[in-house]
């Protein structure tokens, strides 16, 4: 009697375990979530909603700002809070491509980044991690400045 006690419990757990994980998504899907995020992730700085910008960044996070690597979700915060306290955003940035692992937990977004004109300053690359809840949270940040160079 004991034993179908204990395999029912092992059942019940399984189903549960089952019900509660979240569905992995085809890489189709899963790259459309991360263009999804990332245009969110820009909306914060138009919307000058820091918190939300803060939200999206994974706790152990490395972004490559400034002078050196700025290492954790705190240390990135801070140091972008400066780009969110005027009225207006100093600049914007889209996704432009995406790919996506096919484990599904890992993924890239790159695109430009343009003046509040609209020209083209720099180009940015970000590594997405998929976290235990399926939300999306960026671990690496690097922009780079666009030349422009006369040609020649």
């Amino acid at each position: 009697m004991q034993w179908y006690a204990l395999e029912a419990l092992t059942l019940c757990a399984m189903l549960v375990g089952c019900a509660v994980a979240p569905a992995q998504p085809t890489i189709a899907d899963a790259r459309e979530q991360v263009r999804a995020t990332e245009r969110a992730f820009a909306k914060t700085m138009a919307d000058r909603d820091l918190a939300a910008f803060a939200a999206l960044i994974a706790e152990d996070a490395v972004f490559f700002s400034g002078p050196n690597p700025l290492h954790g979700k705190q240390q990135i915060v801070d140091w972008w809070k400066r780009y969110y306290t005027g009225p207006a955003a100093p600049f914007s940035w889209e996704p432009e491509q995406v790919e996506v692992l096919e484990s599904g937990s890992l993924a890239l977004s790159s695109g430009p980044v343009r003046d509040p004109q609209g020209k083209l300053i720099a180009r940015f690359t970000s590594i997405w991690r998929r976290d235990a809840s399926g939300a999306w949270r960026i671990v690496f940040d690097k922009g780079s400045e666009v030349c422009n160079c006369p040609p020649g």
